[in-house]
């Protein structure tokens, strides 16, 4: 990969040098850093550009604005006060929405000479690289972590917050008992294990594209091996969702690609499978499979979560909420002698539950409207970039059941839909020294 153009420098900055904020304690916030330098170069440029259907997206960041009127409510079922805690997570999560939506405007405003899109590709999969990287240490060395210099700096009122806790206090993993006994789950370098899911599974999709679809045979001979470590931790982390979405994921690939590609597709699963079947990974999927207690919990917070958002339907209540008792007790939250009681916030369950107890119905159905929009208007794109690109927009739509967007995990998603709208939109840019890439035959 070669040196950005200076323009490009911080959205390399922001995905190649990812491991470094995150070692600094502001990996997910590191988006928050760059986006006023981001900005003040798209202030030079007016005109600024606009992809298609992004006043959805600019709605949903001004209804997010008009729920923090709710933020000093209380729906039916749910407990807490209200004070500095809910406030800065309210401006926190308003500040990565805010500098998400500068660096979308700023990727598709880059010109295709400052930064091609093969080259933010590649930037992606060095990301995941790093992911896979991370992933094995926290199966390895699960009880790895340390204080950031972040960590230190802040005061102990605020790191000591178990939201902000997560963000700032590097972890390889969290130990959590998902199979009746404990057992790693990795998340490094994000801030948990299921962010860890959502985002490898994003970064595989572009890492295929950029070092095998577009890659010379060096990148090519380095797939195979490197496919082959990332299962270790993606079996490791007993994420469902993440497994659905691969499997989701091949299901889609069949469908899209042409009769060669798909024959070689079918034969790497295939071996892809018999391996696994052969390994001892499968005896922890079968595990994991036989223990599915989290139903429960996941049932307790959305049925919650959406009686909360029937009484604030328009406009949300500005941030989450706890919920008085869980799916085994009334009690209100977790003491001394009940450590298993109390629950996640509502709206901690996945993106669209998020977004019903803050912004309302009407917030989940623009973010739906938003990604949903992407893919009917990329779905004629059969260039590498934009297969791939829809499938990331559907793995979007599949996750906001089960994952949350923020921090880390919204961020891929919006850096995939920017490359979808350069991908569509190389010509208007002057001087730009032709098309940016497509197909080639790869995926036809």
């Amino acid at each position: 990969m070669s040196l950005p153009h200076r323009a490009a420098w911080p959205i390399a900055a922001l995905l190649v040098g990812y491991p470094l904020w995150w070692a600094l304690g502001l990996g997910g916030l590191s988006v928050i850093v760059l986006a006023p330098v981001m900005a003040l170069v798209l202030w030079r440029r007016r005109p600024i550009r606009m992809p298609r259907g992004f006043g959805l997206w600019l709605l949903l960041l001004a209804g997010y604005l008009v729920s923090a009127l709710m933020l000093g409510e209380m729906p039916p079922g749910t407990y807490g006060e209200f004070g500095p805690g809910r406030i800065a997570g309210y401006l926190m999560r308003l500040a990565l929405y805010v500098s998400l939506t500068i660096m979308v405007l700023y990727l598709g405003n880059l010109t295709e000479r400052e930064l091609p899109q093969l080259t933010l590709v590649r930037m992606l999969g060095a990301l995941f690289v790093t992911t896979v990287a991370g992933g094995l240490l926290g199966v390895v060395a699960p009880q790895a972590d340390f204080t950031s210099p972040v960590e230190r700096l802040l005061p102990g009122a605020v790191s000591g917050n178990p939201f902000v806790h997560n963000l700032i206090h590097p972890t390889a993993a969290q130990v959590q008992k998902v199979l009746g006994h404990a057992s790693p789950r990795p998340e490094a370098p994000f801030e948990w294990a299921n962010a860890w899911g959502s985002n490898i599974s994003v970064l595989l999709v572009w890492f295929v594209v950029g070092w095998w679809v577009y890659g010379g045979p060096r990148r090519r001979l380095a797939v195979p091996p490197l496919l082959a470590l990332a299962a270790v931790p993606i079996v490791y982390s007993l994420n469902r969702g993440l497994w659905i979405g691969l499997g989701i994921g091949v299901a889609y690939l069949l469908l899209r690609l042409g009769g060669r590609t798909r024959a070689v597709l079918c034969a790497a699963v295939a071996a892809a499978v018999l391996a696994f079947l052969l390994s001892p990974l499968r005896t922890m999927v079968a595990q994991r499979l036989d223990n599915p207690h989290s139903n429960d919990i996941r049932a307790f917070t959305v049925s919650a979560t959406v009686a909360a958002a029937r009484t604030s339907p328009v406009i949300g209540y500005g941030n989450t909420r706890n919920a008085t008792g869980n799916h085994r007790t009334i009690t209100t939250g977790k003491t001394d002698w009940c450590d298993t009681c109390g629950h996640p916030p509502l709206g901690s369950d996945g993106q669209l539950w998020h977004l019903m107890i803050t912004q309302g119905f009407t917030g989940a159905a623009l973010y739906v409207a938003f990604f949903a929009g992407a893919v009917r208007r990329h779905w004629r794109d059969r260039s590498p970039i934009g297969v791939a690109g829809v499938l990331v927009m559907i793995l979007t739509l599949l996750y906001m059941f089960v994952y949350d967007g923020l921090v880390t995990p919204l961020g891929l998603y919006l850096v995939s839909f920017a490359l979808l709208w350069r991908n569509q939109t190389g010509a208007p840019f002057p001087g730009r020294p032709g098309p940016v890439v497509r197909g080639g035959g790869v995926f036809d």
